[in-house]
């Protein structure tokens, strides 16, 4: 996606009728309001409005292309409070930013689950179940985000009670099984089976020099859903290599201190500054590169929507584009890189330690073509 291509409010006029769609009349009609950004400072911060059908307090965040894939929100609950159940016809996602309590899922069958979480765990809502969540606390407020894929599911079907009124139990995303909520190990190559992560932040990762800088990385398929997720993190004094892939990719900074470069093919990157609860959204086909400019490592959770693969399997955005994908190698990055990087490290007394990464890129670099 290029930057935005503006034409005459004659020609506007024109299109006025299809810009509107069910799923932001439907936003409208909960009273609340729709954040229209690639970047959010602080999702801990952001101002919400009270959501009577739920019983909190939300906003919604969209991308540029929210319209055909997923949306974000962050939602609320009051101390000692809890939202009112509902059963979804799409995918969710939740990271819990901060506080603590419990939810509660249910199918028609009757088979009920009940799981605790606190700030920084990770979980997903089973395709049609039943659910509620509860503030463990008296005294303070629980605050989560959600990552759906409502937009799309509610504009292709125009009819809110067929997406959160339809009777059906999907078996095979939710049974009532015992353990489906508990913390499970079982990784095979990058990718962890669980459905519930306690501690996004503590979390051992997989070593990923793939994506260079001797970075951690692992991904998750929670409740056999179409979202997918990952957590990377990169150590003092290191960046990750900038690649770009589809749109809907939420990337929440778990820890750490740093910045962000984003910026459409052949234009000059806008820079981001990052701090934990910062929401980065980058454009469809738009180049990102992430920086630990801080003194400790740096963390963050990735709530995706569809990457384009090569017929490996390998996500294109993982693939040097000397090879035809996705990602810019050290070798081929501007020199503005670089300098950007080792200025923002001296604010903190601190050096860049990417030398290691540059030689071992080149050993097996791939020749330009």
């Amino acid at each position: 996606m290029a930057k935005d291509a503006i034409v005459s409010s004659e020609m506007a006029k024109k299109f006025a009728t299809e810009k509107d769609t069910p799923y932001q009349r439907w936003v409208r009609e909960q009273g609340l309001d729709i954040i229209s950004a690639h970047f959010v400072p602080n999702l801990r911060t952001v101002d919400l409005k009270p959501w009577a059908q739920r019983g909190g307090k939300a906003v919604f965040i969209n991308h540029e292309a929210s319209r055909t894939s997923n949306d974000c929100y962050v939602c609320e609950i009051a101390p000692g409070g809890k939202l009112t159940p509902q059963r979804q016809l799409y995918d969710e996602m939740v990271l819990v930013l901060d506080g603590r309590g419990s939810t509660t899922v249910w199918n028609d069958a009757g088979q009920r689950i009940t799981f605790e979480w606190k700030a920084g765990a990770i979980f997903a809502i089973p395709l049609n179940c039943w659910h509620q969540h509860f503030n463990g606390s008296g005294q303070q407020p629980a605050r989560y985000v959600g990552v759906s894929y409502l937009p799309s599911v509610l504009n292709l079907y125009d009819d809110v009670d067929f997406v959160f009124g339809t009777k059906y139990d999907f078996k095979n995303r939710f049974n009532g099984e015992p353990d489906y909520f508990s913390s499970k190990a079982e990784v095979e190559g990058f990718l962890s089976r669980t459905n519930f992560v306690p501690d996004a932040v503590a979390l051992p990762l997989i070593t990923a020099k793939e994506r260079g800088a001797g970075g951690g990385h692992i991904r998750f398929n929670m409740a056999r859903g179409a979202m997918a997720s990952h957590i990377s993190q990169f150590p003092v004094g290191t960046y990750k290599k900038a690649h770009h892939h589809g749109p809907g990719a939420h990337v929440i900074v778990l820890s750490g201190e740093g910045y962000s470069l984003m910026w459409p093919d052949g234009e000059e990157p806008k820079r981001y500054e990052w701090q934990p609860g910062t929401l980065i959204v980058p454009p469809n086909a738009w180049f990102h590169q992430h920086f630990n400019a801080g003194a400790t490592p740096a963390r963050y959770l990735a709530f995706k929507n569809w990457s384009p693969r090569n017929s490996q399997g390998v996500p294109m955005s993982w693939i040097s584009r000397r090879l035809g994908g996705y990602q810019i190698d050290y070798a081929d990055e501007s020199k503005l890189v670089r300098d950007m990087f080792s200025e923002a490290l001296s604010r903190h007394g601190l050096e860049p330690r990417m030398q290691d990464a540059y030689a071992k890129e080149l050993e097996t670099l791939p020749p330009l073509k």
